[in-house]
């Protein structure tokens, strides 16, 4: 079935203060944690996906208690074992897929934020092993350092094998608890239709050089900056695309900057009122999110230390106290679940009716966050036969002739 029979615009309007089936008045406990992150490993789904699971099992049994260091601990014991596997192996396609391996345990050490300071370590470890597993890509992944404000943009780029010339390029970038490693991982497919790839950590997130505020955006338009005056990228067939909060900053320079993007895909974007500080307050603990969503978010943006602080700040974030929400905008695929109990669908209903061309939307009746499911709909399937495919008819409506992928 095509992305455009896929596209389901009978968006049921409903109070953000509504789904109070799916809230919680506190955290998972740490053995709720164990029990959800087991029957999510089983599922595949989000933020386990692709771990072992005899792994998993193993390294929840190291960890006592919901302290951010033990958590880093337990699992970044199982990912050392991998490190050294690695290490030790002769073959670099083996070596490649024991560090992949490896990677995925330290980013969920990590996980949702490196909050502690063992969490800090198997962040770094992530970055190492994840570099590690990409020495064996083909094409090669190449690590971009861009100067900015005293310090770096980090980010990564992979170009397609056959370039004839200028290529176009998807310049996608993380969301609250994701990395550039995990996106750049769901957007390896695109390289073989001949378009190339620029992913980093949005900001407050992995390497990012400053943290998320109503100006951040200013960190995009530098690479923005950089991208355009690279010579074998097509400066005029650049697609931004971002997953959760990494959909705002989609939605956002799909606006403020319009004239240098093709289009734009933002998956599940807070927009308005998941900002508001009473929103905040009810939705600091869903069934959706795993665990330590206050302490993640606390930890993405400027100046904020505590739960007041985030209350107070977060409403400058959105667009419309920017003003920006009349404004003109680039083509863009919005994406969202009915079920979402992070950012509900009224949020997409805002970007709908504001800007002056009209959007795609892309809503999974049955999907929650970012439209995923746990079977079906899944993170892999909606990058696939969904963002992927637009991307592509976007940059083919705009003259340019995709390759034909190799069976």
């Amino acid at each position: 079935m095509t992305l455009r029979n896929k596209v389901f615009l009978g968006i049921i309007f409903f109070s953000f203060f509504q789904l109070s089936i799916h809230a919680q008045n506190r955290d998972r406990n740490i053995e709720e944690v164990k029990a959800e992150s087991l029957l999510r490993a089983e599922r595949g789904a989000y933020p386990l996906g692709g771990l072992n699971i005899q792994d998993v099992r193993d390294a929840l049994d190291k960890v006592p208690t919901r302290n951010p260091d033990d958590w880093a601990t337990g699992w970044s014991a199982i990912a050392d074992k991998y490190v050294d596997q690695a290490k030790q192996a002769t073959d670099p396609e083996k070596a490649s897929a024991l560090y992949k391996k490896a990677w995925r345990l330290y980013y969920f050490a990590q996980w949702p934020a490196p909050t502690s300071p063992k969490k800090q370590i198997a962040y770094n470890n992530a970055i190492a092993a994840y570099l590690n597993y990409a020495k064996n890509f083909d094409p090669p992944l190449t690590v971009v350092k861009i100067p900015f404000e005293g310090k770096e943009i980090i980010g990564y780029l992979r170009m397609p094998k056959k370039i004839n010339g200028p290529v176009p390029l998807i310049f996608a970038f993380s969301g609250l608890d994701s990395r550039k490693e995990t996106v750049a991982d769901s957007y390896g497919e695109i390289l073989k239709y001949g378009v190339a790839i620029f992913v980093l950590d949005s900001p407050g997130t992995g390497q990012a050089p400053i943290k998320a505020s109503p100006t951040a955006n200013r960190m995009f338009s530098a690479a923005l900056d950089y991208i355009t005056q690279m010579p074998n990228i097509d400066k005029n067939r650049i697609i931004a695309s971002g997953v959760s909060f990494g959909g705002y900053w989609a939605a956002k320079l799909a606006i403020t900057e319009k004239d240098r993007l093709l289009g734009s895909v933002a998956q599940s974007p807070p927009i308005d009122k998941t900002f508001d500080p009473q929103f905040i307050s009810s939705r600091i603990y869903t069934k959706e999110y795993l665990f330590d969503y206050l302490p993640a978010t606390i930890f993405i943006y400027e100046g904020v230390r505590t739960k007041a602080d985030l209350l107070k700040f977060a409403p400058s974030m959105s667009l419309r106290a920017q003003g920006l929400l009349n404004k003109p905008t680039a083509p863009m695929l919005v994406i969202g679940g009915a079920n979402d109990t992070q950012v509900l669908l009224p949020e997409l209903q805002i970007l709908m009716s504001s800007g002056d061309v009209p959007k795609e939307f892309w809503i999974n009746p049955s999907g929650g966050h970012l439209g995923r499911e746990a079977k079906g709909w899944t993170d892999p399937v909606i990058f696939s036969q969904v963002i992927i495919p637009w991307e592509l008819r976007l940059l083919e409506q705009s003259g340019w002739k995709k390759n034909q992928p190799a069976d």
